[in-house]
């Protein structure tokens, strides 16, 4: 049976570009493929002698009718994932001024913001029955290839769940793309400890100043509680990617340090987990 990625999400989102990416991985790669061929490629690749294991196929226009294909691929033994890409509605029409293409439901809308506005509640079954669902508003190329190289170069990964927990500042705003996101702003925050304000939760005297504290550690021991108990059912139910947000207020500090011993609490755990944190250089 065939590994199958179906790439869907927001025009101008980055679609082409995840493609790219996925090619240089060794995925045979098919872009703007109506969503009336799948069954016809998936059928092709399935027969005996053909050599492609990995089959990664970017939506077309008709992407909003991709979950009946994706139930029914599943049903037939096949191994598939629905990647989402999203961007918020200012960076997608920033995306599209500079390049003045037109988006794909111009004609069916007054102008660009209410056409992104359009597909956006359009494609919200898919988003939510996405198992990844990545979030490019902020990332550039170079950044959105290391998240795809992180979810989908599998080498010595086998299909276990993957885990990428992620700090960010909440005055920067949530992230789109979290499954599960937690709050640290009830921890001393180092911004007010002057010799401390411009080093980050990565170096050890603020990682101390954070961790080392009661409030942390009860902390930390009840959420890798709770991921632990969380996890198996996520495994169970099919889920191939979580992303666990944590947030304080910059994005530099507490929830940094928080990030990176959570994810080392988990991998001693044997769960395969990558760390980022989007708001560091701000």
């Amino acid at each position: 049976m065939a590994d199958i990625l179906l790439i869907t999400g927001m025009s101008g989102a980055g679609r082409s570009g995840a493609a790219a990416v996925l090619e240089d991985l060794g995925w045979y790669v098919i872009d703007n493929l109506p969503t009336s061929l799948v069954d016809t490629i998936v059928e092709l690749v399935s027969k005996p002698g053909s050599d492609i294991e990995r089959l990664a196929l970017v939506a077309g226009r008709q992407h909003v009718e991709l979950l009946p294909k994706v139930s029914a691929l599943r049903a037939a033994g096949h191994r598939v994932r629905l990647l989402f890409l999203d961007a918020s509605d200012t960076a997608l029409v920033k995306r599209y001024d500079a390049t003045r293409r037109k988006h794909p439901l111009d004609g069916e809308a007054s102008g660009l913001v209410e056409a992104i506005v359009l597909e956006r509640a359009l494609l919200e079954p898919v988003k939510s029955a996405a198992d990844l669902v990545i979030d490019t508003t902020e990332l550039n190329v170079h950044q959105l290839k290391s998240k795809l190289l992180a979810a989908f170069d599998e080498a010595g990964e086998g299909h276990r769940l993957q885990i990428a927990v992620e700090s960010f500042g909440y005055k920067h705003g949530l992230p789109i793309d979290a499954d599960i996101v937690m709050d640290v702003r009830f921890l001393p925050n180092p911004h007010w400890e002057e010799a401390l304000r411009p080093l980050t939760g990565h170096d050890p005297a603020v990682r101390d100043f954070v961790l080392e504290r009661a409030q942390a550690s009860d902390f930390l021991d009840r959420f890798e509680g709770l991921m632990l108990s969380l996890l198996p059912s996520y495994e169970v139910e099919g889920k191939s990617y979580l992303t666990v947000a944590v947030g304080c207020t910059g994005g530099r500090h507490r929830s940094v340090a928080v990030v990176e011993e959570l994810a080392s609490r988990l991998r001693e755990h044997g769960y395969a987990v990558r760390t980022g944190h989007r708001d560091l250089s701000r």
